[in-house]
């Protein structure tokens, strides 16, 4: 079967061309193979869904690549933003941190990173389960790490306006009323209570 053209040139029809025939089939040829290829790069696609990058993320962690699940966690966090996992991504990621888990960067430097990420959580995840718990750790790396009375101050009055009823909240107005004492100071002042 072949294709042909016949143009009418006043009362007749001229020229066929029986040369389309074999154009068209290159095109035809040329139209599959890019077909195929685009089918083979879409099945090939590797990006990792958001619930795979947080698993991966624990294994790591559990055996102890750090790097690794650093990876995984602020890929999910950074590819998934709106994604119900981000929050705990976002918590292990601080927590790697805040333990100063990562070896290339300074104690510091791993404490206002651990700082940054739980506030991002109250921020960014207002109303997620782990907002609460968040910005909790933002006053406890402040005061407890970094000893930044002030900040902690503020954050923890902070957690009890938006708070008042979560169950942090009791350790929070610990938190307040024991800032900056040593663990013996805080005995000696039980101890007073209890008198």
């Amino acid at each position: 079967m072949g294709y042909y053209i016949r143009c009418k040139f006043g009362n007749q029809f001229i020229i066929l061309l029986p040369f389309l025939n074999k154009l068209l089939l290159e095109m035809k040829t040329i139209i599959i193979t890019l077909s195929f290829f685009i089918l083979l790069l879409a099945g090939c696609s590797d990006k990792k869904t958001a619930r795979e990058l947080l698993t991966e993320g624990e294994k790591f962690t559990n055996e102890e690549y750090l790097p690794e699940a650093v990876l995984s966690y602020e890929t999910l966090i950074k590819d998934y933003p709106e994604d119900v996992l981000a929050p705990e991504a976002t918590v292990r990621l601080a927590a790697i941190y805040q333990n100063k888990l990562v070896k290339n960067i300074s104690e510091n430097e791993s404490l206002l990173k651990s700082l940054e990420l739980f506030k991002s959580i109250y921020e960014k995840y207002p109303g997620s389960q782990q907002a609460p718990m968040g910005l909790f750790m933002v006053g406890f790396v402040q005061s407890n790490e970094l000893h930044d009375y002030d900040g902690a101050t503020e954050t923890y009055n902070l957690f009890l306006k938006v708070f008042p009823d979560h169950e942090l909240a009791a350790s929070a107005k610990e938190e307040l009323d024991n800032m900056g004492l040593t663990p013996e100071e805080i005995l000696q002042k039980n101890l007073a209570r209890q008198e």
